[in-house]
């Protein structure tokens, strides 16, 4: 830190030069300085319904909160001006140390206060150069932490980057990212972050970097599975179950996993999961047991939501323990498959709390891929405007990127394959730019599976549906589209094998209606028309679409129930791409003559194509 002492005026009238003159009035005392500015919410409002009141509020909470806190924390106030405060800091983690336990303190002081009466801070906190102007200081460094405390939510605490940067690995504190904010008379537009206080309300602020912090994505710990048999032997089975479900996560890549040193630092411990996500700066925690009794084995899991203790998902497994390992395999697949779409879920309905002003990118992805599950063309077009906004805050997002693709896909909704033309030449474009910034994503690979397949190009599709699962083997997706492929390939034995295997891993997937008509296509191939019925009806039950109502409608048409085939002709009509053209254009997809062929047998037979 370098020192610069102000120049007297005698000083100044005594210099012999005026180029000395200029220097030394130009000398002034500069300071690299965390800074916090707060006021109070509702001021003027406040003070109009009671002034007295207001008053004697504020110095209560200045005399028992605010003040001492920041003595605590080795800060310095350097302004009073009515209900507001600035003060700086040496360190800017004592800064944000301080603002936390301010407003946390503060709301459990205000929580049988009723809310028209309440005194709430908004705190804004920066780390810049600052000019010391006698006690004062100013600058843009003083500035920016101003702006940020008018961004801030009544309570709430507001950051630049640079603090966000220097705090993260310090303080078990999360951050929301609000994007670029343009703010009064600073030139650049300043990245800004929002303090989840919600999520620690009783989590202790660490020292430590080991202290994991939420950044932009959710984090999840998978915690020992208890041991109930009563044997102690059976402990290596049971911490062999926990550390394979915590590999089997570590394969996605849109959340974060926290390290098996880590949670097994609980083991035996009972826990308060709220303390625990807290302690390991995890959103989310898996916790079990695992009962074995002679040759039988109860494996129970959930998912549970740290900051409102609220249960998320929950299963049972009972197994025959001929095969100890496959058993573990088989269970930690199930779990991890299982969690990702429910951690999904949860994820974007945290985020539709949020007002627009307060989301950054991650929480227009969560919202946009709500939208894309629930697989409407109305939500393709929702879906497609929210990942651009994602982009336009973080362009460099390869979730996002892949939101935009799947996106385009949704919007097509089955309707006219001359309008799917472009969606999926653009769809292709944001897949293959998600990939180029992770190339280690498996989503990007299953999406240029997608565009592959509608490109034409089966043998692509393939390939890349084969790299998504060598990513990630438990990726539902990727084992679907491997089916799908493998079928219009004319292999049709292993399509089904993938396909099956893509149904145990996620059995609710939101997609459901379209891999049951695919695997009815299968079946249908192997000449197994009654189970292709069965398939085609239980995708319908779903979600109706003309292409599970053509393999439906040949199928009928193999056993020769011509009415039923003629009743499901007349209700395909009225489905989006229900005619002839569309059949046609299915029949394209295929690269295998024969198969090809097949199907068009039995919608010939049907009456759907004429010749």
């Amino acid at each position: 830190m370098i020192w610069l002492a102000r120049s007297s005026r005698a000083e100044i009238a005594s210099c012999p030069s005026n180029m000395a003159c200029v220097m030394a009035e130009e000398r002034v005392e500069r300071r690299l300085m965390a800074i916090l500015a707060a006021d109070v919410a509702g001021y003027s409002r406040l003070m109009g319904a009671d002034e007295e009141g207001t008053l004697a509020a504020l110095k209560v909470m200045r005399r028992q909160v605010t003040d001492p806190k920041i003595k605590k924390h080795r800060g310095r106030i350097v302004q009073t001006a009515g209900d507001s405060l600035l003060v700086e800091f040496a360190s800017v983690v004592d800064a944000v140390r301080c603002a936390v336990e301010m407003q946390r303190e503060m709301s459990g002081r205000n929580a049988d206060v009723p809310a028209e009466r309440r005194i709430e801070f908004r705190i804004g906190i920066n780390l810049g150069d600052i000019i010391v102007d006698e006690k004062d200081i100013v600058g843009d460094g003083v500035n920016i932490a101003a702006r940020l405390e008018a961004l801030a939510e009544s309570g709430g605490i507001c950051v630049s980057r640079v603090v966000r940067d220097q705090v993260r690995d310090k303080l078990a504190v999360s951050f929301a990212d609000m994007g670029e904010q343009q703010v009064k008379n600073i030139a650049r537009p300043v990245r800004t972050y929002r303090i989840l206080l919600d999520d620690k309300t009783s989590a202790p602020l660490l020292h430590a970097a080991a202290a994991r912090t939420l950044v932009d994505r959710p984090s999840i710990a998978v915690l020992p599975f208890k041991n109930v048999s009563g044997d102690p032997e059976q402990e290596y089975f049971v911490d062999g179950i926990t550390e394979d479900i915590i590999t089997a996560l570590s394969k996605w890549r849109w959340f974060v996993v926290i390290a098996r040193n880590s949670t097994f630092a609980y083991k035996g411990d009972a826990v308060d999961l709220k303390q625990v996500g807290g302690d390991l700066g995890a959103r989310y925690v898996v916790e079990g047991s695992v009962r074995r009794a002679a040759r039988r084995v109860r494996i129970t899991s959930q998912l549970i939501d740290t900051a409102t203790a609220t249960h998320l998902w929950a299963e049972r497994y009972d197994r025959d323990l001929t095969d100890i390992f496959a058993v573990q395999d088989d269970i930690a697949s199930r779990v991890a498959a299982a969690i990702e779409p429910a951690l999904s879920r949860a994820e974007s309905q945290r985020v539709f709390g949020k007002r627009p002003e307060h989301m950054g990118a991650w929480d227009y992805c969560q919202r946009g891929f709500w939208h894309v599950n629930k697989g409407t063309a109305i939500d393709g077009v929702a879906a497609y405007d929210l990942f651009k906004r994602a982009l336009a805050l973080d362009p460099n997002l390869a979730d996002a990127h892949l939101g935009v693709a799947r996106a385009l896909i949704v919007q097509w909704g089955y309707g006219s394959f001359e309008d799917f033309a472009p969606l999926v030449q653009e769809a292709r474009q944001s897949a293959l730019q998600a990939q180029a910034l992770d190339g280690e994503n498996p989503y990007a690979q299953y999406v240029l599976a997608q565009t592959s397949l509608w490109s034409g190009d089966v043998g692509a599709a393939i390939a890349f549906s084969r790299r998504a699962i060598e990513l990630n083997g438990n990726f539902a997706l990727g084992r679907f589209y491997l089916g799908i492929a493998l079928s219009l390939e004319g292999r049709h034995e292993e399509a089904l094998d993938a396909i099956e295997t893509g149904l145990r891993l996620s059995p609710r997937d939101p997609r459901g209606s379209t891999w049951l008509a695919n695997k009815a296509r299968v079946l249908y191939h192997l000449g197994r028309y009654s189970e292709a019925i069965e398939a085609a009806l239980a995708a319908r039950r779903i979600q109706p679409h003309a292409y599970g109502s053509l393999v439906l409608i040949a199928s009928y048409a193999q056993l020769g129930r011509d009415e039923e085939a003629t009743r499901t002709l007349a209700e395909i009509l009225t489905l989006p791409g229900g005619s002839a053209k569309t059949a046609r254009w299915y029949l394209d997809r295929y690269s295998d003559p024969v198969s090809r062929e097949h199907m068009a047998d039995g919608l010939r037979k049907a009456g759907v194509l004429k010749d």
